[in-house]
């Protein structure tokens, strides 16, 4: 008993050394809250990553072969559509749009260095409409890739 405790021990206490390095978390409805108000995907991409994104130097680039969404073409239930986000990119922070519902930001993350981004989750939708993916890289590109998704069941009471 004593030499399972003491491994589990070990490793709790690596885990405790190790993660918190790896790992970094933003809180953009606190630091973007603008972003989170918005109805429109352009609205929310604009607060997100700044006015700049539509006119400037740094405007968005699509780089469909760059950015992987793996999506229904038609999701016959909007309360639980999978969305699957990948690429190769060394990405820093990758956001994800719609403009079904009342609010336009779904879900930011913030990528650890060095790691690719390969991400899985659920949205709902109420309606058809467009989604839409915003990556900046480390060096400060954006990138974006869109989708129309045809709801044929409204996920938000439809």
């Amino acid at each position: 008993m004593e030499r399972r405790n003491f491994l589990t021990m070990g490793v709790v206490a690596a885990a405790a050394v190790l993660v918190p390095g790896s790992l970094q978390a933003v809180n953009f409805r606190e630091t973007k809250p603008k972003a989170w108000e918005a109805e429109k995907s352009s609205e929310a991409i604009k607060e997100m990553f700044g006015e700049e994104v539509f006119s400037g130097p740094d405007k968005l680039t699509a780089v469909t072969d760059k950015i992987k969404m793996t999506a229904p073409k038609l999701a016959e239930n909007g309360g639980s559509i999978p969305i699957r986000l990948r690429s190769d990119l060394d990405i820093e922070t990758i956001a994800f749009f719609q403009d079904a519902n009342p609010r336009a930001a779904t879900v930011v993350f913030t990528v650890p260095e060095g790691q690719k981004v390969d991400y899985s989750f659920r949205v709902k939708m109420r309606q058809t409409a467009y989604v839409t993916v915003v990556a900046k890289t480390k060096d400060g590109k954006l990138h974006t890739l869109n989708k129309e998704i045809d709801v044929s069941i409204g996920g938000c009471g439809g």
